[in-house]
């Protein structure tokens, strides 16, 4: 079982019964995984930082997404931060919030997004930094690049079909990986 664990105001994590959290990652506070979520190994999911008035936003991750090994999620002064739907965020990655991340996003290795949206549709490929900035919809990030709020658009080209379909394939698997992991879990 994943070590799920409560933030100081109290918040649990809630996570779908339909989600595989590997026993190695730690989910905390005000955390809300929904269906069909590949959570791998360890992982860390963090909503316990609290604003000035004590309020913690929740992190959530949206269905059918996966959070692979070693990736870090947490937020700063108890700012939300939400995964939409499909999206995969790869090995070692960091999303730190304020954050969002929309539906059938992919974001690569080692990738640190902070405070900024990432929309529908974009890959943001391996050792790359999107921060303080909204990343329109569906542009390919190529790997090792850096946005920042001063980045011309224009220069970044669009996603294209291959990278797409690649975006794609990762979250069909991880889908089916939930799946298969709580089948095991379920049988042991």
């Amino acid at each position: 079982m994943a070590m799920l664990r409560p933030n100081p105001r109290g918040d649990f994590p809630v996570v779908s019964e339909s989600a595989f959290v590997d026993p190695t990652a730690i989910l905390c506070g005000h955390v809300i995984v929904e269906g069909d979520v590949f959570i791998g190994p360890y992982a860390v999911i963090r909503a316990d930082e609290s604003d000035e008035n004590g309020h913690v936003e929740p992190i959530r991750i949206g269905s059918g997404s996966n959070i692979q090994d070693g990736v870090v999620i947490h937020s700063k002064d108890g700012a939300a931060v939400t995964i939409g739907s499909r999206t995969s965020i790869a090995h070692r990655s960091i999303i730190h919030g304020p954050c969002t991340v929309g539906d059938e996003v992919f974001i690569g290795f080692n990738s640190v997004i902070f405070n900024c949206t990432v929309e529908r549709g974009c890959v943001v490929r391996h050792n790359s930094v999107v921060e303080d900035c909204v990343l329109p919809a569906e542009f390919y990030i190529p790997s090792t690049t850096t946005i920042h709020s001063n980045t011309d658009l224009l220069t970044i080209p669009q996603v294209t079909q291959d990278a797409t379909a690649f975006s794609e394939s990762v979250a069909e698997m991880n889908v089916s990986l939930a799946r298969s992991y709580r089948r095991i879990a379920n049988e042991l």
